[in-house]
C-alpha cells in the first residue's frame, strides 16, 4: 500500500469526499423506512391527511438530499479511481522505456500490453468500487441492524443465524475464485500476444498461406481463455443466486413471524413493513461488500502483476556513471577483450575477446556471415547492451560511465529492421533533430536519396505514414531511416545492413552523401555485400564471434581467407546473374 500512497495523494479529496458523500445516500436510505412507517401507524390508521402529507414531504427531501450526495459521491470516486489508475499507467509506461533488451525479453510485448490496460484497469475498477461501498455498505449494515433490533428487538435475533451463514459462504467463494483469475489474466496475456503477433506480421502470414494456422493457433489460445474465464466465474454466479436465496428465506421468516406479531397485536403493521425492508437493506449491503470483495480478488491478482513490472530490476541503467554531463565529441571507438552472451547461463559466447580501435571520422566496414555477432558488436556501443567482459570505450571512456542519454545522442543507429511510426514522413524525420527547418530536413533526405520519391508523393512531406510505415516499399522506408539518421548529425554513425533493400547505384549515391555530409563523423557500416563496403577506410571481417581479419578490400583478398570466400561467392553469383 505505501507504494500505490503516491497515486492517492494528489486526489485525497477526492477519496475523502468520495465515501462521505455516500453517506448521504445510506442515511436516506435508513431513515426513510421508519418515515414509511410512520405514515402507515399513524396517519393512515388516524386517517390524517395532514401528517401524511408532512411525511411525505421530509421523506422527498431526504430524496433529493441522497440524490446529490450519490451524483457527488459517485463523481469523485469516478475522478479518484480514473485519476489514480492513469498515473500508475504512466509510472508502469515510464518503466518499461527504462528496461533493457534483457528486461524486455523476460515479459512477452502481449503481456505488458495487458498489464498497462486490462490489469490496471481491474485495480482502477476496484477503487471506483470500493470508494463507493467502502462507508454505504458497512453504514448501510449497521444503520440498518441498529434500526431493526430498535423496532423488534426479539424479530432482529435472525440475524444471528443469517449473517455468518453469509459471510461463511461469500468467504469461500472469494478463496476459490482469487487463483482462477491470476491463471485467467496469463491466458489474456497469451490471446493478446497472438493478436498482436499476427496483426504485425500479417503480410508474412498472407504470403505463405498460413492463415489458416494462424486461426488454429488463436482458436486453441481464445479456447484456453474461455475456459479458464468460465473456470472462474463458475464460481463467482454463485454468488448471486445465494444472496438471493438466502435474502428472500430471510424476508419470509421476518414475514411469517412479523405478521403472527401483527395479528397478536405486539408489533404494528408499519413495523413490519420497515423492518422487512431493514432485512432487505442488511442483506444487499452483504451484498455490495461481496461484490467488493469479488472484485478485490480479481484486481489483487492485477496488482501483484502490475508489482512485477514496477519491482523489475533493470539491468543497464547509468545510476553508476562517473561523467554524467560528458558528451561524446570525437567519435573514437575502443573495444577492449570484449565477451558477451545474450544469456547469462549460457556457455556459448555472442562475442569472444574482441579488441579494435576506431579512429574518429573513419568508414569502417564490417562483414561476416549471418550470426556472428556483427550487430551485437556495435549494439554495444550505445549500450542496448552491456558486455559481460571486457570495456567499450568511445572517446577513451567507458561507455559504462557516459549518461546514456549523452551516450544515445552522439550515437545514430539504422537497424536492421527498419521502423516508422504513424504519422507523417516529417514528423518521422524529425526524431533525428525535433528542432530542424522543413528545408534541414529536405537536405538530409537528399542525402538519403530520398527527397526524390517524397516529391513524387501528392502530400510530399506531409504523406501520412501508416503504422510501421506499411504504405511506403522497403527500399524506401530504409532511406527514410537513414534520412532521419542523418539529421541527427551523429558523431558515430551506425548502418546495421540497412541498404540491403537499396539498388546498388542507389547505394552508391548515399555512400557518396557520407563522405561530404558525414565528414567528421565516424561511420560503422555492417553489410552482407562485399560492395556495400569496399570502399571503407577499413573491413573487419568476423567469424563466430571473433575478429578473423581487418584491413582494406585489397590487403584482405590476399591475407583473409574467410573474406575471400566471401568474395568469390558473391562475384561468382553475379556473374552467373549476368
Amino acid at each position: 500500500m505505501k507504494r500505490y500512497w503516491k497515486y492517492v495523494k494528489p486526489y485525497l479529496y477526492a477519496f475523502i469526499l468520495g465515501p462521505i458523500l455516500m453517506i448521504t445516500e445510506v442515511a436516506g436510505e435508513v431513515i426513510l423506512p421508519a418515515l414509511m412507517a410512520r405514515i402507515i401507524n399513524v396517519g393512515a390508521a388516524n386517517r390524517d391527511v395532514a401528517y401524511i402529507a408532512e411525511m411525505g414531504g421530509i421523506m422527498i427531501l431526504t430524496a433529493f438530499v441522497m440524490m446529490g450526495g450519490g451524483i457527488g459521491g459517485a463523481w469523485f470516486a469516478a475522478k479518484a479511481s480514473i485519476s489514480f489508475g492513469a498515473d500508475l499507467r504512466n509510472d508502469c509506461f515510464q518503466k518499461v522505456q527504462s528496461f533493457s533488451f534483457r528486461n524486455i525479453d523476460s515479459f512477452s510485448t502481449g503481456s505488458l500490453v495487458t498489464r498497462l490496460t486490462n490489469d490496471i484497469t481491474q485495480v482502477q475498477n476496484l477503487i471506483m468500487m470500493g470508494l463507493r461501498m467502502m462507508l454505504r455498505a458497512p453504514g448501510m449494515l449497521i444503520g440498518a441492524i441498529i434500526m431493526a433490533v430498535a423496532m423488534n428487538p426479539g424479530l432482529a435475533r435472525i440475524f444471528l443465524i443469517i449473517l455468518p451463514v453469509m459471510v461463511v459462504t461469500i468467504g469461500a467463494i472469494m478463496l476459490t475464485a482469487f487463483p482462477r483469475f491470476t491463471v485467467m489474466q496469463k491466458k489474456l496475456d497469451r490471446v493478446n500476444s497472438n493478436i498482436q503477433e499476427c496483426l504485425q506480421n500479417v503480410r508474412v502470414i498472407k504470403s505463405f498461406v498460413r492463415g489458416g494456422y494462424e486461426e488454429k493457433r488463436f482458436l486453441q489460445s481464445n479456447g484456453d481463455l474461455k475456459e479458464s474465464s468460465l473456470r472462474a466465474f463458475r464460481i463467482v454466479i454463485l454468488q448471486m443466486p445465494l444472496v438471493a436465496f438466502f435474502m428472500n428465506a430471510t424476508t419470509l421468516a421476518v414475514v411469517w413471524l412479523g405478521g403472527q406479531e401483527v395479528l397478536a397485536g405486539t408489533m404494528p403493521v408499519g413495523n413490519l413493513t420497515a423492518f422487512t425492508t431493514y432485512i432487505i437493506q442488511v442483506l444487499m449491503s452483504l451484498m455490495m461488500l461481496a461484490m467488493v470483495l469479488l472484485q478485490s480478488s480479481r484486481a489483487i491478482a492485477s496488482a501483484k502483476r502490475i508489482n512485477e513490472v514496477l519491482d523489475t530490476r533493470v539491468d543497464l541503467t547509468d545510476e553508476a556513471a562517473a561523467q554524467k554531463e560528458k558528451q561524446v565529441e570525437k567519435g573514437r571507438i575502443e573495444f577492449r577483450h570484449v565477451s558477451f552472451r545474450y544469456y547469462k547461463e549460457s556457455r556459448e559466447k555472442v562475442l569472444d575477446d574482441v579488441s579494435l580501435t576506431i579512429e574518429p571520422g573513419q568508414t569502417v566496414g564490417i562483414i561476416g556471415s549471418t550470426g556472428c555477432g556483427k550487430s551485437t558488436l556495435v549494439s554495444l556501443i550505445p549500450r542496448l547492451y552491456d558486455a559481460d567482459e571486457g570495456q567499450v570505450l568511445v572517446d577513451g571512456v567507458d561507455v559504462r560511465d557516459y549518461s546514456l542519454r549523452h551516450l544515445r545522442e552522439g550515437v545514430g543507429m539504422v537497424l536492421q529492421k527498419n521502423v516508422l511510426f504513424s504519422g507523417t514522413v516529417e514528423e518521422n524525420l524529425l526524431w533525428g533533430d525535433e528542432s530542424a527547418s522543413h528545408e534541414t530536413v529536405r537536405r538530409a533526405a537528399q542525402a538519403a536519396q530520398a527527397d526524390g520519391f517524397l516529391s513524387a508523393f501528392p502530400e510530399g512531406y506531409d504523406t501520412f505514414l501508416g503504422q510501421g510505415g506499411v504504405n511506403v516499399s522497403g527500399g524506401q522506408k530504409q532511406r527514410l531511416c537513414i534520412a532521419r539518421a542523418l539529421l541527427k548529425k551523429p558523431k558515430i554513425l551506425i548502418l546495421d545492413d540497412s541498404t540491403s533493400a537499396v539498388d546498388t547505384a542507389t547505394e552508391a549515391k548515399i555512400r557518396e552523401s557520407f563522405s561530404t555530409a558525414l565528414k567528421e563523423t565516424t561511420k560503422l557500416i555492417i553489410a552482407q555485400r562485399i560492395t556495400s563496403v569496399m570502399e571503407a577506410d577499413r573491413i573487419i571481417v568476423m567469424d563466430e564471434g571473433r575478429i578473423v581479419g581487418q584491413g582494406s578490400h585489397t590487403e584482405l583478398l590476399s591475407g583473409c581467407s574467410a573474406y575471400r570466400e566471401i568474395y568469390d561467392s558473391q562475384m561468382d553469383r553475379e556473374v552467373s546473374a549476368s
